[in-house]
């Protein structure tokens, strides 16, 4: 029986539910998904028990947890293939979208990456209580200084970030890391038309192109937020990333 102290006893089914209306669960091995669903409580009920000590997120109900992070996270998969991709979680913070993505698609080789030592911690205990299979690595640091690490640039199948930052800045940040024909996934709002303009010009300099940009529904809530997916068609200029503080001041 699982020690849980904060998720209330809907969340399974709200999870269950969310899963079945992604599209992510197999008809053929429904069990996976129940795994998945009981990693998914284990992590939230971790999540809200370090949340009264540190800043990890400002959603507190355990149903809106499973719903906003989790579920959301989880959308993406259902829009995009990741199976057997190496993915870079830009940003990642209390995990999202990265680790949910990992639960319900084991085969990923996944990599967290965030700029505070005590969210990667954090990070790191939570992979340390799902015990999940396969490749993960939770990295401190900040993206364009880790990028300078030769084994990291243009190496990622897929980089994903979850709303982190203008998308001109995630951009610059994020597409440097993905290889030839990867990609870059942004989490955004469905009223980031103007950012998606704005961003035009990095998308050419750092070797972009626009995908596909696919608005959704996350389950059991009337919200919608949209994928921006850009493909990687040519090498980034080895002059970017830039430091950050050019990055803000001067967006591409």
């Amino acid at each position: 029986m699982l020690d849980i102290n904060y998720i209330t006893p809907d969340a399974e089914k709200i999870s269950l539910d969310g899963l079945q209306a992604l599209g992510l669960i197999n008809p053929a091995n429904p069990d996976s998904a129940r795994n998945a669903v009981k990693n998914m409580i284990i992590y939230a009920d971790f999540l809200i028990q370090k949340n009264q000590v540190m800043n990890l997120t400002a959603i507190t109900d355990p149903a809106e947890i499973m719903r906003l992070h989790f579920l959301d996270s989880c959308a993406p998969a259902s829009l995009y293939d990741f199976h057997d991709k190496s993915v870079i979680d830009i940003g990642s913070g209390a995990g999202f979208p990265g680790l949910p993505l990992k639960i319900i698609i084991p085969s990923i080789r996944l990599t967290l990456l965030d700029a505070q030592r005590k969210r990667v911690d954090f990070l790191q205990s939570v992979c340390e209580k799902l015990n999940l299979p396969g490749d993960i690595q939770c990295v401190h640091g900040r993206a364009e200084e880790l990028i300078k690490n030769i084994n990291c640039r243009e190496s990622f199948d897929i980089a994903i970030s979850r709303a982190v930052a203008s998308l001109p800045v995630l951009i610059e940040l994020s597409l440097p890391f993905v290889k030839l024909n990867g990609c870059f996934i942004a989490m955004k709002s469905i009223q980031s038309d103007q950012e998606l303009s704005d961003a035009a010009n990095a998308i050419q300099i750092l070797g972009g192109q626009i995908e596909r940009v696919q608005d959704y529904q996350i389950p059991g809530a009337d919200i919608y937020h949209r994928l921006i997916i850009i493909r990687k068609v040519k090498n980034t200029p080895p002059r970017y990333p830039r430091a950050f503080a050019r990055i803000k001041k001067s967006p591409l």
